[in-house]
Parts: structure tokens; C-alpha cells; sequence
């Protein structure tokens, strides 16, 4: 089912509202970006300066936060489709900025631990802010803005945790309020500049049955394109994990980096993604079209994974970098192609599914490649593939491709 937009207000105003899209998710993740380098010695003090039982815990605190994200994705993606989108982006933001004074607060582990739990439920706005973008754009512009999102997202985690860095020579909990300072900034902004941007007419009744990720998986059913699309989200993501989980550590056991080579190295990195999906998406699109982009996306990601599990040096890996970065091509052009699929009443429902689908990836992801890096230096130490997680995460994204291409063959 295709969809047009529902604002009727003139371009200048659906690019004003977008550009507010756009600074909200940036500042999304740039308030969590900023918190990375001081929550896991904030939770170390808190246990007494145990490492190892901090990184236990900071694992618990991680694995929290993906959780409420994979349960209540799904219930805010339906309350926008009930209530309309402003006042959904709105109280997120409201939320997330006096959740972040809860934890600079915290005088104890207890109320940290319920502060990130509370910004895992916040913080699930995201599917909301991609729903509005589908409202206010053309079906055939939607890989564009999906493509800024994804930069806001690149440039926020580039940004954040440099920034949180420098706080933290205040004071550990100043990152924190700086965190609450930009997010509740951003709901008072857009209390006075967020037009709403879905009509009336085009709302759906708030259902429970649809607002859990079980039931939001079954709107990803009701069309084959749309399931296939949805497995390929999923592998993609948890393919993702391979470079949160095990990322700094193979760097530093393959090719001996240290912390500031490191975060150099990923700052690298998301500057490359956030440029690919701000700049190159919309142009390659242009020229091959939306299925091509993804499919070509995918097929670099899986050549990019494979490259970084195999690159014998440091340089090696530094040049794939570039070529790595046209997986972002995959993301904003699968977006793009669902939310054509289902009506404007179902945006907020098939974000909030999507985001379940990514949560849930989220869930999994660190357990399997933390336990597949560790093999490979162990037990299985005498294959030398100490790149093996990388090599995985490559197949999942090849399957991926696959899975994007028979399901798409129709549209």
C-alpha cells in the first residue's frame, strides 16, 4: 500500500520540521553519547572500585536498557498513531531530560540502574521521529530524510562521547546534567516550533494487542516484502553488534591500540557513516534507484566485515574504513521501502515494530560475538582467525542481502 503525505503545510514548513527532527534525534544521541565514558566509573564507585563486578553490572545496565527498548518501542510507535506524533516527541523529551537529572542525583547504585531503565523507555522516541519524517515526505524522498536521521545518529555518537570526555573533568555526574540540559532544551524548543503531522483522519485507535512487540509483529506479516525486509533489519543489527561488543578489544589484541587509537579509529568510522548517509544516499538513489541502493549497501557491508576480520595490519583496516561506510547505504533505503508498504495510520506501528526488531538484535548480539572473539583467541586459537566475529558478522549481512533482494523482487 503506497502513502502520501499527510501535511499539508508548504515545503518551507515540512523542512523547518524536519530540520527539528533532525536536531532532536542529533541531540537523541549526543545526550547518550556523553554519558559513555563516565556511567561505567560512576558504576565502579559505586561497588568500590571492583572492575570486574562493575563490568557485570554496567553489563546488566546495558542489557536493561535494550530491554525496555524492545518492549515499549512497539507501545509509544502505537500511542503516535493514536495521540499523533508531537506530543509523543515531546513528553520523550521531557522525560529523558529529568531522567537524566535522576541519575546525575543518584546517590546509590539502586537509583542509577532505575534511571538507565526509565531512559531505555524515554529514549524509545526514535521510532516516533522516523514516523513523522514518513508523514512529511514524499514516498520517493523518504531514503533522503531516513539517510539525515542516520547521520544525526553517526554524527551524535562521533560527538557525545568526545564531549562527555571533557565534562568529565568537572566532575563525573556533570555529563549528566549537561545530557539533561540539551534534551529538556529540546522539548521547550519544540513546544513552540513542532507542528503536529498527522491528521486527524489518518489516526488509529490505541490497541494492546497491537501495542507489544508481538503484536507489532504482526503488521511485519500482513505483506511478504515487509517480513523479508524485517529479517534482513534484523540480521543487519545484529551484525552491528560485532563492533559494540568486540570492537575495542580486537583492536587492541590484533593490532595493539591503545584508548586514543581507538576512539580515533571510531570517530573514523562514524564520521564515514554519517557522510555516506547525508550525503551519498540521496544521490545514489537518484541514479539506481532505492532496491539497488539497499542491495548495493548490503553487499559492501558484508565485503567491509569480512575486510576487518582480515586485514593483517593496522593500515589494512584504516583503508577499508570508506568502503565499510557504504553499508549505510542499506539502512535509510529499507526504511524508505517498509514505510511504503503500510498506511499513514501504521507508520508509528511499523517504527515501533522495527525498533523491537533492532532491540531485540541488541538483546542476542553481545553474547554471540563476545563468546565467538573469545574462542577465537582460546580454544580455537590454533586456527588463527582471531578476526572470526567480523567474518560472522559479514555472512549475516550477505544473508541479509539475500533475504532484501527475493523479498523485494515484486515492488
Amino acid at each position: 500500500m503506497t502513502d502520501v503525505p499527510t501535511d499539508p503545510k508548504p515545503e518551507g514548513a515540512r523542512r523547518a520540521a524536519l530540520g527539528f527532527i533532525f536536531v532532536t534525534v542529533l541531540l537523541d544521541m549526543l545526550a547518550l553519547g556523553i554519558i559513555i565514558p563516565v556511567m561505567p566509573k560512576l558504576v565502579e564507585n559505586f561497588v568500590g572500585g571492583d572492575t570486574a563486578t562493575a563490568a557485570w553490572v554496567f553489563g546488566l545496565f546495558g542489557m536493561s536498557w535494550a530491554l525496555m527498548q524492545f518492549i515499549c518501542s512497539p507501545l509509544i510507535g502505537s500511542l503516535s498513531d493514536r495521540f499523533g506524533r508531537r506530543p509523543v516527541i515531546l513528553f520523550s523529551n521531557l522525560g529523558t531530560g529529568l531522567d537524566y537529572i535522576v541519575m546525575a542525583l543518584a546517590p546509590n547504585l539502586a537509583l542509577l540502574f532505575i534511571g538507565r531503565v526509565i531512559s531505555g523507555i524515554t529514549t524509545a522516541n526514535v521510532p516516533t521521529a522516523f514516523a513523522y519524517i514518513a508523514d512529511i515526505t514524499k514516498p520517493e524522498e523518504r531514503a533522503k530524510a531516513f539517510g539525515l536521521m542516520g547521520a544525526a545518529f553517526g554524527a551524535g555518537f562521533v560527538l557525545g562521547p568526545a564531549v562527555g570526555g571533557l565534562l568529565a573533568d568537572f566532575g563525573p555526574r556533570t555529563p549528566f546534567w549537561v545530557a539533561a540540559a540539551f534534551s529538556l532544551a529540546n522539548a521547550a524548543y519544540g513546544a513552540f516550533v513542532l507542528p503536529e503531522s498527522l491528521k486527524k483522519e489518518n489516526r488509529s485507535p490505541f490497541d494492546w494487542r497491537k501495542a507489544n512487540w508481538i503484536g507489532s509483529v504482526q503488521l511485519l506479516r500482513t505483506n511478504s516484502a515487509l517480513l523479508g525486509l524485517s529479517v534482513a533489519l534484523f540480521l543487519g543489527h545484529l551484525a552491528h553488534n560485532v563492533l559494540t561488543t568486540v570492537f575495542v578489544l580486537y583492536g587492541g589484541y590484533r593490532y595493539g591500540w591503545d584508548e586514543k587509537t581507538v576512539g580515533l579509529t571510531l570517530a573514523g568510522v562514524g564520521i564515514c557513516f554519517a557522510l555516506t548517509q547525508a550525503v551519498v544516499t540521496a544521490r545514489v538513489v537518484e541514479w539506481i534507484g532505492e532496491r539497488n541502493t539497499m542491495i548495493v549497501g548490503l553487499v559492501f557491508g558484508a565485503i567491509g566485515f569480512a575486510a576487518y576480520g582480515l586485514a593483517p595490519t593496522a593500515i589494512w583496516f584504516w583503508i577499508v574504513i570508506p568502503v565499510m561506510s557504504l553499508w549505510g547505504l542499506a539502512g535509510p533505503t529499507e526504511q524508505g521501502i517498509m514505510s511504503k508498504l503500510v498506511s499513514p495510520s501504521e507508520q508509528g506501528q511499523l517504527q515501533g515494530a522495527n525498533n523491537s526488531v533492532m532491540g531485540f538484535a541488541n538483546l542476542i548480539g553481545p553474547g554471540i560475538f563476545a563468546a565467538v572473539f573469545a574462542w577465537s583467541i582460546g580454544g580455537g586459537l590454533q586456527w588463527h582467525v582471531p578476526g572470526l566475529a567480523f567474518l560472522l558478522g559479514g555472512l549475516m549481512i550477505a544473508i541479509s542481502a539475500v533475504v532484501a533482494w527475493r523479498a523485494t523482487r515484486g515492488l
